[in-house]
């Protein structure tokens, strides 16, 4: 029973715990250690089948987002995803999107997992500042900043083209 419940959740919300770690760390191999080890931690919790969705998958990126603490500890450079491991995109706006995520990728840590939360998994500013335990006033300003960055960003690329 236990076994089918984290199976149904990693099914369920395996992939924002992946891209979250992902957006966060920028290594493939640090991702998939702590989307592992967030799981693991969830398999050993007594009273998760309770827990209603929107909490699970609260409880589950916080943890994630606690895991690549640890392991921003534990490493000294910051390193990036490359190019070659980044899936294919379709269509004519593939190269607008690598463009933008790109100058994302730029951004510091916290402004650029804020980012990712809000655009790619769909949080709300209040949903953010309980995930990482800070003001929702300082998920907006970093929301702000973040946006005002890439569009500079972006504009800069534009000129030199």
């Amino acid at each position: 029973m236990q076994e089918a419940f984290l199976v149904q959740a990693m099914n369920r919300h395996g992939d924002a715990v992946y891209r979250l770690a992902l957006c966060r760390l920028q290594n493939l191999a640090d991702a998939e250690d702590v989307y592992q080890e967030t799981f693991l931690q969830f398999f050993q919790q007594k009273n998760a089948q309770s827990w209603e969705d929107e909490h699970l998958k609260a409880w589950l990126l916080r943890v994630a987002v606690n895991k690549c603490a640890d392991i921003g500890r534990r490493r000294k450079a910051n390193s990036c995803v490359a190019l070659d491991d980044i899936p294919e995109l379709s269509g004519k706006d593939c190269f607008a999107y690598m463009e933008l995520w790109d100058a994302v990728n730029h951004l510091p840590e916290k402004p650029r997992m804020i980012f990712h939360l809000f655009y790619s998994e769909g949080y709300k500013t209040e949903e953010i500042s309980e995930i990482l335990k800070i003001p929702a006033s300082t998920v907006r300003v970093n929301l702000n900043r973040a946006r005002k960055a890439i569009r500079k960003e972006l504009e800069d690329s534009e000129d030199v083209s």
